[in-house]
Parts: C-alpha cells; sequence; structure tokens
C-alpha cells in the first residue's frame, strides 16, 4: 500500500450478522466507484492501475487488531468504521470503539469515522469525537450506510457548500472538481477546507498525491484565501499533470495545451512518426532528464494525433480508390479537401481549434514511415498553419483542409512512385496524423523559433579527432525546413561543441542568410494546395537585426580586427554561429544533446536521428524557462558489416573513384551503368534542366530494372538549385551509389542533414563525396569519358561498362572507391 497508495477501508465488526450486511453494500460502494474512475481515466495503464488500486476491506474484530491496522496503513485510510463494543486484550469492551476513536484522534489522524451502535447514547460519544453515528436498530440501517459513505466519505459528487452547509455547486469526477475549484466562493472554500473535506473526497477517488499535498493544511496556514484558492488549484494541476506526463491519453479538452503527453483525437494506429512520438514521450519522463538541467525545460510540443481509424473511415465514407490514380496530383488534392471527417473527428477538431492559438505543423504518420527498413522521411507533405485568424471557423477549415491534404499525400505522385519502388503496394499504407504546436514566438507578426536542430547519434564525415559516434548536430535560426530542405546550415559536434569546422572565410561565406517562418499577418489568405502552404515565408537575416531573436544565436564579423564578435552589439556582417550558446554556454544545448543522441540510441538499438527547436525566451516573473523541445525520433541505419580498405595496398590507376568521405559499408559487384554530369557542359544556371534530364533516364533504368552511379557537382536532393539538382528520391531511386563532387568552379559542402540524404542511408545506398581541395580524393573523368555512351543529352552522360565494376565502402574509416 506504501509504494502503490492503495487505499484501506478498516471494518471493525464482531457480530457475524451485521459484517454479512455491510460487507457487500461496501463492495458494491467500491466497485461503483472503481468503474466510475475507470472510465474517467485518459489512458489504459491509468484504468488498469485505477482497477488494482481499487480500496481493499480489512475486516477484524478485537481493538488490538484495529489499532495494529491504523498504525499500519494510517496514510492510507479512506474511512474506518467501528462497532463501540468488542474484545479488548480478550475482554469485551463497552467502550472499545470510543477508545479507538479516541487514540485515532489523539495521532492527529484526521481519518472519517463511523462508529455503529445498538444504543442511541453513543451518539452524543461520537459526536464529540468528530464521527459520524450508524444506529443499528435503525429499519434504514443499510441505507442509513450508503448515505454517510456517499455523501460525507467522498463514494459520491463532491458537493461544494457556503458557510451555513448550503449547496451551491457539484463536482461529478476529479477533471470537474479542478475546473469549479477556479470559481467557487472563497467562503466555500474556508468551510471545506477547514473540515478537510477536499482531501477525503480525493482519497475516496483515487487522487491520494494531492489530498496528501493539501491535507495537513487549513486556511490559517494562508496569508488570504485567495492565497489559498491558488495554492490549491497550482497542487491539482502539477499532480495530475505529473499524472499524464508521458502517456498517450484519450481526448481531453482542457489537457490539449499541456506539453509531455499526447492527445488521442481517434483509435487505430499511431503510425511511425506517432510511434517515434510516443517513444520519446515516454523516453523523457522515465530517464528525469528535467531534473538534470532545472533551468531548461525540456519537453513534447502540446501533441496530438488522429489515429488510423479515421483515414479507413475516410478512405470508404468518400469513395476513395486506384481510380484516383489516373488524375493529376491537384485533382487529387481538391478530391480529398472535399470530403467529409467523421462527426467525432469534426467535434474533436472544433475543441481544439477553440482552445489552441499558436501556429499548428500537421504531419503524416503512415504505417510505413520512420521504419528501419524502409523509412518515408520527406516524401509525404507537412503543413504549417498559422491558426491566428479571429475567425475560429476560417482557422478550423485550414486544420481539416491540412490534414485532408495529408491523407490526399499517399496518392500522390511522388509518393507512389516510391512505394512502387520498395515493392510495397498503396492498399497497405495507411495515414495517421500528427497535429502539434509550432515551437516559437511571435517577433513582430513572424513566428518563428530561437533555433531548429537535427541531431545524428552517428556522424558519417567525422574530421580532425571526431569519431563516427560523437554524432553530428546541424542547427539553423528560425524554422527547420531550411535543415530538411538541404540548404547552408552551421554544424557541430555535441561532444566537442566549441570546435569549428570551417575557415573564417568559408564560415563568413557560407553562414545562413536567410529564415524561414510562419507569417502571421496574412493567414487569411493561405493556398494550401502548395506543395507546404504558402504560410511559411522566408526572410533575410539581416532585416531581423532589431527584433532580439538573433542576440544569442548570431555574431558579427570586425572588419578592423579580422574576427568573429558574438552577438549583435556593433555593426557588421551577421554570421549564425550560434557562438553564445555552444563556446559560452549561455543554453546547455550540447549537453542536452548529447545526452538525448545517446541515450536515446541505447533505447532504440540503432543509430538515431532527432529534430528539435529550442525557444531562448526567459520570464521568471511569470515562470517561464528557455525549452529545449523534441519534435522527432527516427531510427539512422548503419550497416556494421567489418570492411577494411588499406590505402598503402591499393593501385590508384586501378581505380575510377577513390574518396575519403564516403558513406555506406559493403562491397557491391553487379552494377555496369554510370551516369553523370559532363564538367564540360555544365552550367550552375541550369540545374532544374538537368533535374528533368536525370528523372527521364531514371525511368529508362526503372523500365529495364537496372541500376547506376550517379555523378555530379554540389549537393543532390537540395531544394536550393544554386546548390545542386534539385532531385526527390523518385527522381533517381535507381542510383546505388550516388557521388557529390565539385568542379573547379562550382565547390559546395556536403548535404549531411537532409531528409533526402537521411532516405539514401537508410535504404543502403552509397553516399561518396570528392571535395576539388583533397589531393588524395578523385574522379578518373578522363577514363569515364572514354567508356561506351548510351545516351548523351545536354548536361549528362549515361556510359555502359561491358563488365560489371566493383563498389567497396569501408564504413569505419569512410575510405570508398570503384574499380575499373
Amino acid at each position: 500500500s506504501k509504494v502503490g497508495f492503495v487505499r484501506v477501508i478498516l471494518l471493525v465488526e464482531d457480530s457475524i450478522n451485521y459484517y454479512s450486511m455491510f460487507l457487500p453494500i461496501l463492495y458494491e460502494l467500491i466497485m461503483k466507484q472503481t468503474q466510475r474512475l475507470i472510465s474517467q481515466e485518459l489512458n489504459d495503464v491509468n484504468k488498469r492501475l485505477q482497477m488494482r488500486t481499487r480500496p481493499k476491506v480489512l475486516l477484524v474484530h478485537t481493538l488490538e487488531e484495529a489499532e495494529e491496522i491504523v498504525e499500519k496503513y494510517k496514510d492510507n485510510l479512506v474511512a474506518v468504521i467501528s462497532d463501540a463494543n468488542y474484545a479488548n486484550r480478550g475482554i469485551m469492551d463497552d467502550e472499545s470503539g470510543v477508545k479507538l476513536i479516541s487514540k485515532i484522534r489523539m495521532a492527529n489522524y484526521d481519518t472519517p469515522i463511523i462508529l455503529q451502535s445498538s444504543e442511541i447514547k453513543n451518539k452524543e460519544k461520537a459526536d464529540r469525537l468528530g464521527a459520524f453515528f450508524l444506529h443499528k436498530q435503525s429499519k434504514t440501517l443499510l441505507n442509513d450506510l450508503k448515505k454517510i459513505m456517499v455523501t460525507n466519505l467522498g463514494f459520491g459528487d463532491f458537493i461544494f457548500r457556503n458557510q451555513n452547509g448550503i449547496e451551491i455547486d457539484r463536482a461529478i469526477d476529479a477533471e470537474d472538481f479542478e475546473e469549479k475549484l477556479k470559481t467557487i466562493p472563497e467562503e466555500s472554500l474556508i468551510y471545506h477546507s477547514d473540515r478537510n473535506h477536499f482531501s477525503s473526497w480525493l482519497i475516496a477517488h483515487g487522487e491520494i498525491q494531492v489530498a496528501k499535498k493539501i491535507k495537513p493544511l487549513s486556511s490559517l496556514d494562508f496569508n488570504s484565501p485567495s492565497e489559498l484558492h491558488k495554492y490549491l488549484i497550482k497542487t491539482f494541476q502539477k499532480v495530475y499533470n505529473q499524472k499524464i506526463r508521458g502517456k498517450i491519453i484519450d481526448f481531453a479538452p482542457t489537457k490539449l495545451t499541456l506539453p509531455d503527453h499526447i492527445n488521442k483525437l481517434s483509435d487505430g494506429s499511431l503510425g511511425g512518426k506517432g510511434r517515434g512520438l510516443a517513444f520519446l514521450n515516454s523516453l523523457l519522463v522515465a530517464m528525469d532528464f528535467q531534473d538534470q538541467f532545472p533551468n531548461v525545460r525540456i519537453k513534447l510540443p502540446s501533441t496530438s494525433i488522429i489515429g488510423t481509424n479515421e483515414y479507413d473511415f475516410f478512405i470508404d465514407n468518400n469513395s476513395i480508390g486506384n481510380w484516383l490514380t489516373e488524375k493529376t496530383d491537384r485533382e487529387i488534392k481538391e478530391y480529398f479537401v472535399s470530403g467529409k471527417f467523421s462527426p467525432e473527428l469534426m467535434r474533436r477538431l472544433k475543441i481544439l481549434i477553440e482552445r489552441i492559438k499558436l501556429p499548428l505543423a500537421v504531419r503524416s504518420s503512415g504505417l510505413l514511415e520512420d521504419s528501419q527498413s524502409q523509412p518515408f522521411a520527406g516524401i509525404y507533405n507537412t503543413y504549417m498553419i498559422p491558426n491566428s485568424h479571429s475567425d475560429s471557423t476560417v482557422r478550423l477549415k485550414n486544420l481539416c483542409d491540412s490534414i485532408k491534404l495529408v491523407f490526399a499525400s499517399v496518392f500522390l505522385k511522388n509518393a507512389r512512385r516510391y512505394i512502387e519502388s520498395i515493392n510495397y503496394k498503396l492498399e497497405e499504407e495507411k495515414m495517421a496524423v500528427i497535429i502539434q504546436e509550432i515551437v516559437g514566438t511571435n517577433f513582430d507578426g513572424l513566428f518563428y523559433p530561437h533555433i531548429s536542430g537535427v541531431g545524428q547519434s552517428f556522424n558519417y564525415y567525422p574530421t580532425s579527432y571526431l569519431k563516427n559516434d560523437d554524432g553530428i548536430v546541424s542547427l539553423a535560426a528560425g524554422l527547420g525546413k531550411i535543415i530538411v530542405d538541404g540548404e547552408t546550415v552551421f554544424r557541430f559536434c555535441p561532444k566537442y561543441p566549441k570546435m569549428s569546422f570551417t575557415s573564417l572565410e568559408d564560415m563568413m561565406k557560407d553562414s545562413q542568410k536567410n529564415l524561414y517562418c510562419i507569417n502571421l499577418k496574412d493567414s487569411q489568405d493561405i493556398d494550401l494546395y502548395e506543395d507546404e502552404g504558402d504560410a511559411i515565408k522566408n526572410i533575410k537575416i539581416r532585416k531581423l537585426r532589431d527584433n532580439n531573436s538573433l542576440n544569442n544565436i548570431a555574431s558579427v564579423f570586425d572588419f578592423q580586427n579580422n574576427k568573429i564578435v558574438p552577438g549583435i552589439n556593433q555593426r557588421g556582417p551577421i554570421i549564425i554561429n550560434f557562438a553564445n550558446v555552444l563556446k559560452y554556454n549561455q543554453f546547455p544545448l550540447a549537453q542536452i544533446t548529447e545526452q538525448i543522441l545517446r541515450i536515446g540510441e541505447s533505447a532504440m538499438g540503432v543509430p538515431i536521428e532527432i529534430e528539435f527547436a529550442v525557444n531562448l525566451t526567459k520570464d521568471l516573473k511569470n515562470e517561464i524557462y528557455p525549452s529545449f523541445n523534441l519534435l522527432q525520433i527516427r531510427p539512422l541505419t548503419v550497416n556494421t558489416d567489418e570492411i577494411y580498405i588499406v590505402p598503402d595496398n591499393l593501385d590508384m590507376k586501378e581505380l575510377v573513384l577513390f574518396t575519403k568521405r564516403g558513406m555506406g559499408n559493403g562491397i557491391i559487384n553487379n552494377i555496369s551503368n554510370i551516369i553523370f554530369v559532363d564538367p564540360d557542359t555544365f552550367d550552375k544556371t541550369k540545374m532544374k534542366e538537368m533535374k528533368i534530364e536525370i528523372t527521364d533516364i531514371n525511368e529508362k533504368m526503372k523500365e529495364s530494372d537496372e541500376e547506376y552511379i550517379l555523378i555530379g557537382p554540389g549537393r543532390w536532393g537540395s531544394r536550393d538549385h544554386f546548390l545542386g539538382i534539385p532531385v526527390k528520391w523518385a527522381d533517381i531511386n535507381k542510383a546505388k551509389i550516388i557521388v557529390e563532387t565539385d568542379f573547379e568552379n562550382f565547390i559546395v559542402d556536403s548535404s549531411q542533414g537532409t531528409h533526402f540524404f537521411h532516405n539514401l542511408i537508410s535504404m543502403n545506398v552509397g553516399y561518396f563525396t570528392v571535395p576539388h581541395n583533397e589531393h588524395s580524393c578523385f574522379i578518373d573523368w578522363n577514363w569515364l569519358k572514354k567508356q561506351k555512351i548510351v545516351e548523351k543529352t545536354n548536361y549528362l552522360v549515361h556510359v555502359k561498362i561491358d563488365h560489371n565494376i566493383q563498389v567497396k565502402m569501408d564504413g569505419q574509416s569512410g575510405i570508398s572507391l570503384i574499380r575499373k
């Protein structure tokens, strides 16, 4: 009972006739109460807990047995029901019941007590000792017992009364009690507090933690009734929130805005991302991260999930089938938006939109997403909605349309091609949807977090003294879209956060120049038919100099002294390098990410990738602390076969390619096709044309079911076409090896950290970088140009070797090669 908070009802009665009458009544009340509490619980774990911790009735016949039980279970007693006359040390004693009650009261146990007796004169003694009296000769004995239990011992509604004892309101359950507590008059508060009614009712309703905190207090312990009022509400909320931390709970309107739990809007599977969030949520609570960083709030943002049952309902009730695959993407989206949800989901979404006023991210969570074997990162759409319109019907429509468009993304051309490429059928995929508050602050109508990041527990490009398992983190100011789209970001190793990966010159050239944010100013004109909606705005960093969002994450270049100065207090070009956070530890970002990556990898059993957002806002007066918000976790597959390549033993003339910055592990012996961007015709302003050409060649390779090696400049998969060819995975999904290289007039950092990159890793596609400025790494272009040409376009060349060539990848050292 001390561990599990099991409550105890002590019945002291030596007459078989009477305890045979009392016990069925007590069991009936306990079971009815337990059933009510189970129905009110928000998750299955707590439902089972309520059943197992229901009050237990302990029956004893003597005073010494009763005293032993009282002493043993003093903190867990719901009630004591005692006869007046029973054995005391082996001798019948008319005062046994009075002696037991007196001893309980002398020990300051304010447990509710019922003294039952055949003699009406004992009522006076009961009144004097603050006990209820039950007359055994009453014709309505059992009803009298039931009435006392329900009205005074908490086995019914809580009745709020004024100082005259007149009912003014009532609460049917703990959640209702918490709401009513906010509005009851102060006189009622004092009336119940001084009589210990609150704790008695809460104990009977299983709220032991709250009852324990308020039980020893009365109105005299506070300077004013309003202070008592605030304390009670705060205590109740704190304990109740602790109760649901780390859990998935059934839909609860009053809990929608709370962090650290997941609200379930409909039943069914949570999908891949949903499972990851549920795992993250429970991990944070289980590992007590919060205790290690007391001045930082480490949490999940407010999160709700629509289970896959709603997707099934939507597909079945809106006549959706494979016939839709004949339509264009735009037509598919329009058809889905015209569909209808279940009435229950609509009711819940209306409540959600009325209670949540922050911008929302509506994310996909397919059954197949983020699995270890076939991840879908970035394949489905995410929609960001400002949720700031003054008319709640407009906000609701934006939310509903976003959910429908996430459903629709399963049927869009890019997703269908991906699903087919990994040998799944469209019918096998089902979609759950995650609705999550976007982390951020409103900066003059632009909403964004100070920092967004993607962390990986395994670093495929370790430099200097770094090791693979030291991990790598990519950071950006504003929304994380800039990271997952493969644009310019800042990278650091969480184990060595002060180590710089780039020179001063490169840092100035490659520093983040733009920032993504939610536009709150024109929220009524959202076009959700765009890929990710048009609520996202791209702002120049230099335009945000005066809004205080860059203070701790930016530095400026001091031309006079040729150095970078943290902060933006002086004039000069802005460099986003997070110096105050990483070098001067104004926020423990490195320590938090290192621990979460390490523990997450240990818990999942494989290397992992996390997405997070950081708010640096601090307002101690209003109890607002800087926050580290985890958004996603997914497995990052690493092949661990032991392949060793010793460069000194190689004849470099036998190789088409050699690099020390390869990603992947193993040996491939069955490739004879190489497709490369022709260095002689390359034009960095024609990246979009190159995308069309490679997509066309990839389709031909798909038809012939052949794989190939793909070589090109810059970042494959970047949405910024000035950094590389903006392909999606479906455009190059027959490539078994992908090579990023530099041309003499086109040098770009590699694309580690993107969703596109994540998919390549997880599907065991070799991914090589051949830097222009590393002399030991090379591609033999002369040999390539002499091979048999299958097809030559404006910018690409497809050659076929007359035999299979060997690819070898050493995953531990990063050394990779392709033999001629």
